[in-house]
């Protein structure tokens, strides 16, 4: 009856290798589900990216604010009749080395 008993455990743990370990197995499956979340992570910060872009090229193509925006901070152009007035940082003075 023992010899029955090891062979019928013996079977049984030989069935579950492949739903473990084989090709469509648990650990296959769960590595799937943790790529394809992932994935969809990185979908969504891609989609929320183009929807930004979507917005900018819209702006672009109805109105001059867009352009404006653009142009004065790219390139630093100004409006005609307009007074540009350029802040620098005060340096601090260097410490003269000691003798």
């Amino acid at each position: 009856m023992r010899i029955f008993a090891l062979t019928l455990a013996a079977f049984i743990l030989l069935l579950q290798y492949p739903l473990w370990f084989g090709k469509g197995g648990w650990f296959r499956v769960w590595s799937l589900e943790r790529q394809v979340r992932e994935q969809k992570e990185a979908n969504a910060s891609l989609r929320q990216r183009n929807g930004a872009l979507d917005a900018e090229v819209r702006d672009l193509k109805q109105g001059f604010e867009a352009i404006e925006e653009r142009a004065r901070y790219e390139f630093g152009l100004i409006k005609q009749d307009e007074i540009f007035f350029q802040v620098v940082p005060a340096v601090p003075p260097r410490s003269q080395p000691e003798r």
